[in-house]
C-alpha cells in the first residue's frame, strides 16, 4: 500500500511539473503580430537616405509618437499639404512628423529647400510601394499618412490629402500615445 501511494505521489508530481513547464513556455511565447504591427516593425527596420543623401536608420524614431507622411514631389495633393504639415510640426510636439518620399533624393532635397520643409524627409523611391501596401494602401495612392502612437502601434491611416482638423482631433484623442 505504501509503495502504491508513493507511485501515485510521483505520478502526480510529474504531471504537475509538466503542466508548469508547458504553462511557462506558453507565457514566454510572443503574441502573434498583426499585419499593422508587422508594418510598423518593418518600417523601423528600414534604413533610408535623408534629403541630403545620408543613410538614416528609421529605428531612431522608435518609442516616439509619429505622423508618417508618404508623398512625392510630382503629387499635387502631397505638395499642397506639405507646408501645412511643416507648420503643424511645431504645434504637435512631441509628436514627430517624418516624410517618406516616393521620389529621387535630388528632387526631395530641392523641394525641401524651396518650400522650407524642416522635419525629417527620407528617400524611399519606388521601394515605398511595399511599405504602403503593408500599411493597407494596396493601390499605392498618395499622399498616404500613418499615425503611430508612443506605444509603437498603428493608430490610424489617412489616404489622400489630409484633413488637418481631423488629424488634430485624432491627436487630441490619443493623449496617451
Amino acid at each position: 500500500m505504501k509503495k502504491r501511494n508513493y507511485l501515485l505521489f510521483v505520478l502526480i508530481a510529474i504531471i504537475a511539473a509538466g503542466v508548469g513547464v508547458y504553462t511557462s513556455h506558453k507565457q514566454n511565447q510572443p503574441a502573434p503580430q498583426t499585419p499593422e504591427a508587422r508594418a510598423v516593425a518593418n518600417l523601423f527596420a528600414q534604413t533610408m537616405p535623408d534629403a541630403a543623401g545620408k543613410p538614416q536608420a528609421l529605428s531612431q524614431w522608435k518609442g516616439k509618437p509619429l505622423i508618417i507622411n508618404f508623398w512625392a514631389t510630382w503629387c499635387a495633393p502631397c505638395v499642397e499639404e506639405m507646408p501645412e504639415l511643416a507648420a503643424l510640426q511645431a504645434e504637435v510636439a512631441p509628436v514627430q512628423i517624418i516624410g517618406i518620399g516616393v521620389d529621387s533624393q535630388e528632387n526631395i532635397a530641392q523641394f525641401a529647400e524651396k518650400f522650407h520643409i524642416y522635419y525629417p524627409l527620407y528617400v524611399a523611391g519606388t521601394g515605398a510601394t511595399d511599405l504602403l501596401r503593408q500599411f493597407g494602401n494596396q493601390a499605392g495612392g498618395l499622399p498616404f499618412t500613418v499615425l503611430v502612437g508612443l506605444d509603437g502601434n498603428l493608430k490610424k491611416v489617412y489616404l489622400g490629402r489630409l484633413n488637418f482638423d481631423e488629424l488634430r482631433r485624432d491627436l487630441a484623442s490619443l493623449k496617451n500615445m
